[in-house]
């Protein structure tokens, strides 16, 4: 997928003094990527296989249907964010702040991470035309339209990338990953938010379990599952040192139709009817008359590329 640098506002341009571009080559992939749920409601190819009663999108559907989903719901993962009692987005901000060089905040989407990182020498990266309009529109940048496996960045530029809950979507993984240790300087540091499992929380499980049967759906098809709760071990072949590796539960707080609308549009579900999707809404806006809320588990990991300690 090429890289753009598009024209939807004058804040969508790189300044002329800020990193250097080179222009990276893009190849095409072809791994399947399973997920559950009928691929054809979102008109993937109604030929895609099915092993064990999931469904198998190849690359390219899976990037299309992550495309569409931003452009159609820009800033959703910050309003998702929003319903938690404390800011995921400002612990994952606490390491970058005083990071020394460039700080690359990659898959970006609305930007929510600008604004924590006043200070920094700091750019927005994302594909979705969508997400950075919106970013625009807050003042916030410099951005830019790019893919994150071939980011127009020379190698060595930035000192610090900032990774929020795009690691267990971006494909192909490895060539996203291969891009950030480019990118990055000896001895820069990553830092990643990426999902986590529950453990044993018998009310919080319930919770979910409620939303998720509702939905009429078992769990979220994230097309790279190993980066979530073992991103450090996906890390470490990639030429990255983990320097801390934390869990910490947040919780979702819903009292109104519209946080239960936030929740059920902020889940990856290619498969959900848009029909299922507004008839869950209406359940789950009864469900949370007085409120309820949701155990949000994610997952903090700092790393820092080879050649320096």
């Amino acid at each position: 997928m090429p890289y753009l640098l598009p024209a939807l506002s004058p804040q969508l341009t790189w300044p002329g003094d800020a990193l250097p571009f080179h222009a990276p080559g893009t190849r095409d992939s072809t791994r399947r990527i399973p997920w559950n749920g009928r691929g054809e409601t979102l008109g993937f190819p109604a030929t895609a296989r099915r092993s064990g009663g999931a469904a198998e999108l190849d690359e390219k559907e899976w990037r299309r249907y992550l495309s569409a989903y931003h452009d159609d719901r820009p800033g959703i993962t910050e309003r998702f964010f929003e319903r938690a009692d404390t800011s995921p987005h400002a612990w994952l901000a606490e390491p970058l702040r005083g990071a020394p060089g460039p700080v690359l905040d990659l898959a970006c989407g609305t930007a929510p991470m600008r604004p924590l990182l006043p200070d920094a020498d700091w750019v927005g990266v994302d594909s979705s035309s969508g997400e950075l309009a919106a970013a625009a529109r807050a003042g916030r940048g410099p951005l830019v339209r790019a893919s994150a496996d071939a980011l127009p960045l020379t190698s060595g530029s930035v000192g610090a990338v900032c990774a929020s809950m795009c690691l267990p979507v971006l494909t192909p993984l490895p060539r996203v990953l291969g891009e950030i240790t480019r990118v990055l300087r000896p001895g820069g540091l990553l830092a990643a938010l990426v999902p986590a499992r529950l453990g044993f929380d018998p009310a919080g499980l319930l919770g979910w379990a409620w939303v998720m049967r509702t939905l009429g759906a078992v769990h979220q098809p994230w097309p790279n599952p190993q980066a979530r709760d073992s991103v450090a071990k996906v890390l470490r072949p990639a030429r990255f040192r983990v320097r801390s590796d934390e869990r910490r539960v947040f919780t979702l707080v819903l009292e109104t139709s519209e946080d239960v609308a936030v929740l059920v549009d902020g889940l990856y579900l290619p498969g959900l009817a848009p029909e299922r999707a507004d008839a869950a809404k209406r359940a789950l806006a009864h469900w949370v008359r007085g409120g309820k809320t949701l155990p949000l588990p994610l997952r903090r990991v700092l790393a820092t590329t080879r050649g320096q300690e």
